[in-house]
C-alpha cells in the first residue's frame, strides 16, 4: 500500500508541477490572427490554426492513442496494463513536449503560444516515445516510462530542432525525427536494461499469446491503415503537398503488405503469415514514406520502396532480432529495429536520392514547399542533399547517447523491480508484489 501511495503521490507531484509550468509560461497562438503572428514566432514552420482541419487534427491524435496502444497490448497478462500505461505515457509526454518544443519554437515575450501545429508536434514526440517504449516494454514499471518520456521528449526536441530548423532538413513525416531516434533510442535503453538471467526459451514461451496477440493486432492494423496517411502529412503545408504525402503513404504500405504474403511462407513453415506480421509491415511500409512522402513523383517509386520495406521487417526479425540478442545483448521486445529502425534508415537514403533529382520541372511550386532553401537560391540542390544525408548519422549519434544516458538512469538500484523470478516481463505491473519496486 506504501508503494501504491508513493506511485500515486509522484504522478500528483508531476501533474502540479507541470500545471504551475503551463500557468506560467503558456498562452493561446494568435496564429489564427495572420496579422498577429510574429515572424519570431518562427511562422514559416507552421500553418495557420485554420488551415489544419479538424478531421486531419483529430486523426494525428487517434493515430498515437489507439494505434500505439493496441500495439503494445500482445504480451500475455501484460496486455490490458501495457495499454494503460502507455495512455499514461501519452498523458504526460504531450503536457511535457508542449513546453520544451514552446521553448524551441513558439517562444515569445516570456510565453509559450499554444496552437494546432504545436499540439501536432508534441504528438510526433510522443510517438517518439511509444516507439521506443516497445523495445523495453514488460521489463519497465511505471516509474522508469515516466522518466523515460521525460528525458526522451528532452532530447528527441532538441534532435528535431537541430535537423529541421538549424539544418533545413526535409522530414515532413518523420522517418528520422520519429521513427529512426524512437528506435535506437529505445535499443540502447533495451541495452542497459538487458537482464542476463532471463533465459531466451522461457522469455518466448511467456511471450507466445496465440489468438490474443493476433486480435490486437487486427485491431492496429486497421487504425493504422485509416489514420497513419493523415499523420504522415500534418505538417504539409499546401494541399496538393499533402495529397502526394497521403497517395505515397497508400501506395508504400499495400506494397509493403504484398511484400510479406511472399516473403514470409520462404522463412517460416507458415503458408499465410500471421496477422502480427502484416501489422509489422504495415508500420514499416508507412516508416519509410515519412521524408519521401512528399518528394516522391510517381507512384510506382512509392511501391517500390514499400516493397523493399515489406522485404525489410520480415528478414529482420528472423536473422536480425536473435543476432542483437545474441551479439548485443539487446532485447527488442517489439521488434521496433525491424519495423521502425532499419524502415526509418531506408526512408532517410530514400528521401536522399530524390533530394538529387529534385528539379523545378519536376517538382513545380512544390519545391519551394519542400526545400524553401533550394527554392531561394541560397543552397544547391547537392548541398541539401549532402544535409539530408548528414542528418541520419546525427540523428542515430544523438539517439544512441540520449538511450545510454536514459538506460543508465533507469538502471539505478531503487527504480527497478526485484530480479525475483516472481517479476516475469510480461506481468501486469499491479499484479505484481511491489516490496522494493
Amino acid at each position: 500500500a506504501a508503494s501504491r501511495l508513493q506511485l500515486s503521490g509522484l504522478f500528483f507531484l508531476l501533474q502540479i508541477l507541470l500545471i504551475l509550468l503551463f500557468a506560467v509560461f503558456v498562452r493561446y497562438s494568435p496564429e489564427s490572427n495572420p496579422g498577429r503572428c510574429s515572424p519570431q514566432l518562427n511562422c514559416s514552420r507552421r500553418s495557420q490554426d485554420s488551415g489544419f482541419q479538424q478531421p486531419r487534427f483529430q486523426d494525428v491524435h487517434i493515430q498515437v492513442l489507439l494505434s500505439f496502444g493496441l500495439l503494445v497490448a500482445f504480451l500475455s497478462r501484460y496486455g490490458p496494463g501495457s495499454a494503460a500505461i502507455s495512455i499514461l505515457i501519452i498523458a504526460f509526454a504531450i503536457q511535457w513536449a508542449v513546453l520544451i518544443q514552446g521553448f524551441f519554437y513558439f517562444f515569445l515575450n516570456g510565453k509559450i503560444y499554444l496552437g494546432a501545429q504545436s499540439m501536432i508536434n508534441a504528438d510526433f514526440c510522443t510517438a517518439a516515445v511509444l516507439i521506443s517504449t516497445g523495445a523495453v516494454l514488460g521489463r519497465v514499471n511505471p516509474i522508469q516510462m515516466l522518466l523515460l518520456a521525460l528525458l526522451e521528449v528532452t532530447l528527441c526536441t532538441l534532435n528535431e530542432y537541430i535537423l529541421l530548423s538549424l539544418m533545413g532538413v526535409s522530414d515532413s513525416g518523420r522517418s528520422l525525427t520519429v521513427h529512426t531516434f524512437g528506435a535506437y533510442f529505445g535499443l540502447m535503453v533495451s541495452r542497459f536494461l538487458y537482464q542476463p538471467h532471463k533465459d531466451r526459451r522461457k522469455r518466448e514461451e511467456r511471450q507466445d499469446t496465440g489468438h490474443q496477440r493476433d486480435a490486437f493486432a487486427v485491431l492496429g492494423t486497421i487504425y493504422l491503415w485509416i489514420f497513419w496517411p493523415s499523420f504522415t502529412s500534418a505538417t504539409t503545408v499546401h494541399d496538393d503537398a499533402e495529397n502526394w504525402a497521403v497517395l505515397n503513404t497508400y501506395c508504400s504500405l499495400v506494397a509493403s503488405t504484398v511484400a510479406t504474403f511472399i516473403l514470409s511462407p520462404v522463412l517460416y513453415e507458415e503458408s499465410t503469415p500471421r496477422m502480427v506480421q502484416i501489422q509489422d509491415a504495415t508500420l514499416a511500409g508507412m516508416a519509410v514514406m515519412g521524408m519521401a512522402g512528399e518528394m516522391l513523383v510517381t507512384p510506382f517509386g512509392a511501391l517500390l520502396a514499400g516493397f523493399l520495406a515489406g522485404l525489410i521487417s520480415p528478414l529482420g526479425f528472423r536473422f536480425f532480432t536473435p543476432a542483437l540478442h545474441s551479439r548485443l545483448k539487446i532485447q527488442d521486445t517489439c521488434g521496433v529495429h525491424n519495423i521502425h529502425g532499419l524502415p526509418g534508415i531506408l526512408g532517410a537514403l530514400l528521401g536522399t536520392l530524390l533530394t538529387l533529382l529534385a528539379t523545378a520541372d519536376t517538382f513545380g511550386d512544390r519545391l519551394e514547399l519542400v526545400f524553401p532553401l533550394v527554392a531561394q537560391g541560397s543552397r544547391t540542390i547537392t548541398d541539401q542533399a549532402l544535409i539530408q544525408l548528414g542528418a541520419l548519422p546525427l540523428t542515430l549519434l544523438l539517439a544512441t547517447l540520449g538511450g545510454s544516458l536514459t538506460g543508465a538512469v533507469l538502471k539505478i538500484k531503487v527504480l527497478r523491480c526485484s530480479p525475483d523470478a516472481q517479476y516475469t516481463e510480461n506481468t501486469v505491473f499491479w499484479e505484481v508484489k511491489l516490496r522494493n519496486c
